[in-house]
């Protein structure tokens, strides 16, 4: 199983594109673009999840996905069991970690595993990644972000602010681990995802120093610790 990002914006998992001609993302009518519209110091408040919590809450997990994707009626149900059955596989990896945010409700999650040095934990980066990225962190110190869920004002306003949720979480998750570096996996295709991943801080692993194998039918992206 590839460790692919997920973003519920993207045309590079098993979920089922929107009619031609609908948007994939969805807004919420009238809704203020606010400067502090995307801000967690309005109430959201991130905390992790145990292994235990994760699998009785997979059904809000999955809802919350579902609807962040944007998807009409008629394909919803595909595609939260598409991405339920990608979560349930992340979960059973060696120190997976999920961290939500809330406020009376779920809000937003992200998600990953910490990776070594060799192993089944680098399954899906093979043939990507050359042998100085892993060089270049210590072991123990690399983080696979697997997804991150965030609503669509999230992933189109303020991308670029300390506060932004999605950039919050993905912080989060790094520091939570004592990793020096995020790294994912996005289809070479998906410009899109590429895109709101740049916007967030991430940048190419062919960028300076880091380097992918190319070519390949997959980016591989690398969040440095603190962005």
């Amino acid at each position: 199983m590839s460790a692919h990002m997920f973003l519920p914006t993207t045309s590079n998992l098993p979920v089922p594109r929107s009619a031609p001609g609908r948007s994939r993302t969805r807004v919420t009518p009238g809704r203020p673009k606010r400067e502090w519209g995307s801000s967690p110091r309005e109430g959201e408040r991130l905390r992790p999840l145990t292994r235990g919590q994760v699998e009785d809450r997979l059904q809000e997990l999955g809802d919350l996905y579902a609807e962040f994707s944007g998807v009409g009626p008629w394909a919803w149900n595909e595609a939260r069991a598409a991405f339920l059955r990608y979560l349930a596989a992340d979960a059973r990896r060696p120190g997976f970690s999920l961290l939500i945010a809330e406020t009376t409700v779920l809000t937003g999650y992200a998600y990953g595993f910490p990776v070594g040095g060799a192993g089944p934990w680098w399954a899906g980066f093979d043939g990507h990644v050359r042998g100085s990225l892993l060089r270049r962190v210590a072991p123990g110190r690399l983080f696979v972000v697997s997804g991150i869920v965030v609503a669509s004002h999230v992933r189109r306003e303020y991308q670029d602010r300390a506060w932004n949720l999605a950039r919050r979480l993905q912080r989060r998750l790094l520091a939570d681990h004592g990793a020096a570096l995020g790294v994912t996996l996005v289809e070479a295709r998906d410009d899109g995802i590429v895109e709101t991943l740049r916007s967030w801080g991430w940048r190419s692993a062919a960028d300076g120093t880091l380097r992918a194998v190319p070519p390949g039918s997959c980016r591989v992206l690398v969040l440095t610790a603190g962005t």
